[in-house]
């Protein structure tokens, strides 16, 4: 979210929950990317605030719902209030319940553990939903667009294309079977809690193979979760590292870092397998980038 739109976003969602009967006397921005991560008090509520038109507000509070109904280890809503999304001053706004940390990390054990657990109550929920391909194709939007990666090179242009393109064609041959998804489950969206590790932003969940979740992970996670196809996951890293890399090239990117890490995924494509996972390229010293994405 822009610098100038946080003053806004704060005033919008601190009258929302005060208006609720929540007291909201001050706002501790924990996360700014396209939406602001708000932990209010002294009413201890984790708010998320969005644009009006970003649109996946009521698709995760709808779905939030549906996988607690099913014992899914994910971040839940506000139990003091209705699980609606609220507007405000051009501003969607949602409640959530705020978990303070208990580790700075969580096992590579029971980070597999907990992602099996979610995609096994993932498949229990029928939601419409979007294919891990829609993804695919915002990023070839980004790339196939000069006025939106106008920092792009031509030969990095072309290379990018053509890998997204082949990657995207190579996984849907395989036809591995496909579920809902969790979409980013990187460390970033992963909560250490006293219930375990949950995960949250459930706006980016979408079908596809399990094997696409796994290449948002770190190798000694994918190690403790049970039936992977290696190759597909190999793939999917591929795939990953593609689309990250055309989203930091986008215009107005707000990463720090973010063109560093945009050529250290490229280096990484194009020095071929092993192919490295994503926590690996950002604790490489060139990539110099916080983690998450």
């Amino acid at each position: 979210m822009e610098t100038t739109d946080i003053t806004r976003a704060i005033a919008a969602a601190t009258s929302v929950t005060a208006s609720l009967g929540l007291p909201a006397d001050d706002a501790i921005v924990l996360h700014n990317s396209n939406r602001l991560a708000l932990r209010l008090t002294p009413c201890d509520v984790l708010a998320r605030v969005s644009p009006v038109g970003h649109g996946a507000a009521q698709f995760e509070v709808e779905l939030a719902e549906r996988l607690a109904q099913v014992g899914c280890p994910t971040g839940l809503l506000e139990p003091r209030v209705d699980p609606l999304v609220r507007t405000r001053d051009g501003f969607a706004v949602t409640l959530w319940t705020y978990y303070e940390p208990v580790t700075p990390h969580t096992s590579p054990v029971d980070y597999a553990k907990a992602l099996e657990r979610l995609h096994a109550g993932m498949r229990e929920v029928d939601v419409p939903s979007p294919r891990f391909t829609d993804r695919i194709a915002e990023a070839e939007a980004v790339v196939a667009n000069p006025n939106l990666s106008p920092e792009l090179a031509d030969a990095d242009r072309a290379f990018l294309s053509g890998r997204l393109g082949s990657l995207r064609r190579a996984i849907e041959d395989r036809g591995a079977v496909e579920q809902l998804l969790h979409g980013e489950p990187h460390p970033g969206n992963v909560l250490g809690t006293r219930n375990g590790p949950l995960f949250i932003d459930l706006e980016t969940c979408c079908r596809g193979p399990v094997e696409f979740d796994l290449a948002h992970v770190a190798e000694a996670v994918c190690e403790h979760y049970p039936n992977v196809d290696q190759e597909l996951l190999d793939e999917c890293r591929q795939l990953v590292l593609a689309m990250v890399a055309a989203w930091r090239w986008k215009r107005g990117d707000q990463l720090p870092n973010g063109r560093r890490f945009a050529e250290e995924l490229l280096r990484s494509l194009r020095e071929g397998p092993p192919w490295p996972t994503l926590d690996t390229v950002t604790r490489r010293p060139r990539a110099n980038c916080p983690r998450g994405f």
